[in-house]
């Protein structure tokens, strides 16, 4: 059963009176928030070995080393390292048989008197978890959203308390431990877009459903990880770079899939905008597509299309903003480079269907205004229904009559970009069909993933795929 709310006071307090604990807060950029609470609720010399703050950057580079970026995860790691090192160096033969170290260290930048500058930070905590033990790490980015720097600050002592209590008391419960972030706190004063547990107490703890996680229970809008299972920090990963997203159910990946990105980012690169610059692919998994109707996500079917992504060599990208528009601001807000979306016809005509943005004062008109600014494009796949039906495309689509002339306008201004250099083999798989065939024990549908997805889905049975005797 999951342990019932306490207040941060009572978490701080908690911790100070357990004598297991014991190490050191080391806190860069928005004063020392997260220790001010262990000394203020009393017993904190059971728990604190050291509280450092180092603002001059000479100061920090001579602790830490230099780093480029000071509020970084990087810098974050060497503060976390130094610290659990020198707690265990200097204390553990006198008192490493009965203690479990730790340090616990952030690195943030707070709204300041001048204003203007990104409100976010690096936070972490290293410890042991049983006496003598190795070190086990979370290590989190979060993001402060009040508008007054007192209050970021007071946000940031508690879910800094609420990482620490999480760590000693729920590391056996890693989703519990992620809901407890934000006790006393609500999704609208902090954001926690990355979160990763490391070492031997989270041995068994896959980041990625860790990233699942912190959207799913609306800490972020988004959270982000690489073909190679890490977790990655979104603004950092999109920062300067032009990005092509392509929002799919990805079950499984299938050739269409893929050509519908090859053929979109051959289109993307010729974009002047893009000329010389890094470009991002991105597959996207929406929360509505994961959960499917339902009220809580299949942790094997989810996990079944990231291992599926992860050996195509693809980026995935998971969002709650089903809405097109409020994905584009998503991440407008982190590049300032070109921005393209690549999708099918039906998700074309899907986009005029005004239910949609019955939320919006302005309706169908406000969701494109919002879309296609900073010069979106939308790259369109065409569809063949029927191997003897016409090929569609954004020529022939039709829309809500009333909408039409609106729809030829965005095309006409380029807004809708055919993709005219698709593989026509590929034009007949749909991801429904695969699925069938798999139930059914048809081994035709080898022949529309690629080997690597066949191969997976067979070895580890994925979509109820049954090996035959």
């Amino acid at each position: 059963m999951k342990e019932e709310t306490i207040d941060t006071h009572s978490k701080a307090l908690k911790i100070n009176l357990d004598p297991r604990w014991y190490g050191t807060f080391a806190e860069i950029g928005a004063g020392q928030e997260v220790v001010r609470w262990f000394f203020r609720v009393g017993g904190a010399a059971g728990t604190i070995a050291k509280s450092m703050s180092a603002y001059d950057m000479k100061v920090s580079d001579a602790i830490y080393g230099h780093a480029e970026r000071y509020v970084s995860r990087r810098r974050l790691q060497a503060m976390l390292d130094r610290e659990f090192d020198l707690d265990v160096e200097r204390l553990g033969k006198e008192r490493g048989d009965n203690t479990s170290f730790f340090a616990f260290a952030d690195t943030v930048t707070a709204r300041s008197y001048r204003g203007g500058s990104e409100t976010h930070g690096w936070m972490g905590i290293k410890f042991q978890s049983r006496v003598r033990d190795e070190p086990s790490q979370i290590v989190m980015h979060v993001r402060m959203l009040d508008a007054e720097a007192s209050l970021q600050q007071e946000a940031l002592g508690i879910v800094g308390v609420n990482l620490c209590y999480g760590a000693f008391f729920l590391s056996h419960v890693p989703e519990e431990l992620i809901e407890s972030l934000l006790d006393k706190l609500t999704t609208g004063r902090v954001e926690i877009d990355l979160l990763e547990l490391s070492g031997i107490e989270f041995r068994n703890v896959d980041n990625r459903v860790m990233a699942l996680k912190l959207v799913q229970l609306g800490l972020s809008g988004a959270a982000m990880f690489g073909p190679n299972r890490e977790v990655l920090q979104p603004s950092d990963v999109l920062h300067n770079k032009a990005v092509l997203v392509e929002r799919g159910s990805f079950r499984p990946t299938t050739y269409v899939n893929l050509d519908m990105l090859k053929c979109a980012l051959a289109k993307f690169k010729e974009d002047p905008g893009c000329a010389d610059k890094p470009i991002l692919p991105l597959m996207e998994l929406t929360m509505r597509n994961l959960l499917a109707g339902g009220t809580d996500v299949d942790r094997r079917d989810f996990l079944a299309r990231a291992e599926l992504l992860a050996a195509c060599g693809m980026t995935v990208l998971i969002s709650d903003y089903f809405e097109y528009h409020r994905l584009a601001a998503y991440l407008a807000g982190r590049t300032k480079e070109r921005i393209g979306v690549v999708l099918g016809l039906p998700s074309v005509s899907e986009l005029f269907d005004e239910k949609y943005y019955a939320d919006l004062p302005g309706g169908t008109l406000e969701n494109f205004g919002r879309l296609f600014k900073n010069e979106l494009k939308v790259y369109v796949y065409p569809l063949r229904r029927q191997e003897k039906d016409e090929l569609e495309t954004i020529h022939t689509l039709k829309v809500n009559p009333e909408l039409q002339p609106l729809y030829h306008y965005l095309v006409g201004r380029g807004s809708f970009v055919q993709l005219d250099n698709f593989n026509p083999k590929y034009l007949p798989i749909f991801s429904r069909d695969v699925l069938k065939r798999i139930a059914r024990g048809d081994e035709s549908w080898d022949e529309m993933v690629p080997p690597q997805v066949a191969e997976l889905i067979r070895e580890r049975g994925f979509f109820g795929y049954k090996k035959k005797e």
